[in-house]
């Protein structure tokens, strides 16, 4: 049993479904006082077109009666019909039931095919089973119902990664249901040392959420406070991940992603395994994970299943682009304006040449180019696929061509900003890459007004910065920042896996070695 904050959570490998474990609702409902009667539900779901109800007598004598209450859609209407509604109006099952209290032990006692059962005597526990895909079955003469769960199949299936490409990798990715991404995440680490805590965020969506750790492998306090920022969160929703996000990272108005968003459930496993802690939300298709580093954001999954010289080469490139998207365009501008004596005579001359007749400052070109590429980009993604594709590509052509064509812009500008556009999609998360094109731009405005002076001046706050930021305790500048002995070859070189035998010692993993 693990308990944080208001709430009493359990682990799935002892029992994930037993809810009566999981102590009281985390928000107070309208209905907390209503009575667990069927006239009080049919209350509570007025205007519902999908609340269904079925009076039924037990049994074939129909001594008792009671009445089942689903929502249309939610449930699987078949499995209502014969693993519920057959066996309770059967008369040799529940034969031997004279009152409603016998009727139901007897169902409790797996009269009915359903394989989870739970009883309730609350309308409050029973109003939260229905809304998730259970079917209840009240007894109105002693306020008890018995619910069993029957959620529809009628689910997105697994399907193959659309943001993290796989080559040698698995092929399958998660979808928008939480017990499906749980599984994906538990067939690949079959222990019971997989734990699962549940939570509930949004008053108004009652959103299920999942956290999952590998128990002895995950530092414990990083659990406790990540299990202590998802109870205190009180929205109405919880739809989309910036809903849950905002609330669990150490600095929301840094715009550099403090989780690793993952669709992946191999990435996903890998990285319990390896110490961090994962978050799932029922209805978003994407994995969270945390502690983060920036290392961890130059990494991509291939570097696993790759030769680690290649790994070490793709992984340096990878570095080297994020350099040149962030200062390519403001070492241009200061160069161009302040220091045109670092330039070989040749391309300055060429330079000279192809700005004698563009009317517009170098400052102007720059700005100009790089709000046209990111508005070329956000139209490329807005659009559907096709068409985004077309545009992205045909844009950046036509308008790049004919801009230099017209003497509207030189083209080094156009070749610089280029480059720097190139380099942001080669950084392996979208996340750090937006952040990056946001502060690109303050570097260019530095170097307007004083060269090289502020273009250093600039990236020294950005690496300030950085160093200051925490993610649950681990710098968000490690293994950089961390000043032991072979701290840049875990973040620039990738060595073999046999002799990658501990874990990052900045997770403050309990398990320090992964293999012998």
């Amino acid at each position: 049993m693990f308990c944080v904050g208001h709430n009493t959570y359990m682990s799935t490998y002892e029992t994930d479904n037993n809810k009566n474990g999981a102590g009281p609702h985390p928000y107070r409902q309208p209905y907390d006082n209503a009575s667990l009667t069927v006239k009080s539900l049919e209350n509570i779901f007025a205007q519902c077109g999908d609340f269904q109800k079925r009076e039924i007598n037990i049994g074939l004598e129909g001594r008792v009666r009671a009445t089942a209450l689903w929502l249309d859609g939610v449930v699987d209407g078949g499995s209502v019909s014969n693993d519920i509604l057959r066996p309770i109006t059967e008369g040799a099952r529940l034969a031997g039931a004279k009152s409603p209290e016998d009727c139901v032990t007897l169902m409790m006692e797996s009269a009915v095919y359903s394989n989870t059962a739970q009883r309730r005597e609350t309308a409050e526990e029973t109003l939260d089973d229905i809304c998730h895909g259970w079917c209840a079955v009240i007894f109105d003469g002693i306020n008890t119902a018995v619910t069993f769960e029957v959620r529809t199949g009628n689910v997105r299936g697994i399907s193959e990664p659309s943001l993290e490409k796989s080559v040698k990798g698995a092929k399958d990715s998660f979808v928008e249901t939480l017990r499906i991404n749980t599984s994906l995440v538990r067939r690949r680490i079959c222990s019971p040392k997989l734990k699962l805590i549940s939570a509930v965020v949004g008053r108004k969506t009652l959103t299920r959420c999942a956290v999952m750790y590998v128990d002895g492998v995950a530092d414990p306090a990083v659990v406790e406070e990540l299990m202590r920022r998802i109870n205190s969160i009180d929205v109405d929703a919880l739809v989309a991940p910036g809903y849950l996000e905002t609330y669990i990272i150490d600095n929301p108005r840094s715009p550099f992603p403090q989780v690793i968003h993952t669709e992946r459930p191999d990435r996903f496993s890998t990285q319990l395994l390896n110490g961090r802690v994962g978050v799932f939300a029922d209805g978003l298709s994407l994995g969270f994970l945390v502690p983060v580093s920036l290392g961890e954001f130059m990494r991509v999954s291939q570097d696993n299943t790759n030769n680690f010289a290649v790994s070490t080469t793709l992984s340096l490139l990878r570095w080297a682009a994020l350099f040149l998207s962030l200062a390519l365009p403001a070492i241009f501008a200061a160069i161009a304006m302040y220091h045109q004596e670092m330039l070989p005579d040749k391309l300055l001359l060429s330079m000279i040449q192809a700005k004698q007749e563009v009317p517009f400052s170098i400052a102007v070109e720059v700005f100009a180019m790089l709000l046209s590429f990111d508005l070329l980009q956000e139209a490329g993604l807005r659009l559907p696929n096709p068409v985004g594709d077309t545009v992205s590509i045909i844009g950046a052509l036509i308008v790049g061509q004919s801009a230099v064509e017209a003497r509207v812009v030189s083209p080094i500008a156009v070749i610089v900003v280029a480059l720097a556009g190139i380099c942001s999609y080669a950084l392996p998360s979208q996340d750090m890459a937006a952040a990056i094109r946001l502060i690109r731009l303050g570097l260019v405005a530095l170097a307007v007004f004083s060269g090289l002076f502020g273009v250093v001046l600039g990236l020294c706050l950005v690496v300030w910065y950085i160093c200051s930021l925490e993610s649950y305790g681990v710098n968000y500048a490690s293994p950089l920042s961390d000043g032991r002995r072979g701290a840049l070859m875990r973040a620039f070189i990738r060595v073999p896996r046999a002799a990658n035998k501990y874990r990052d010692p900045d997770l403050n993993t309990p398990d320090k070695r992964r293999q012998r």
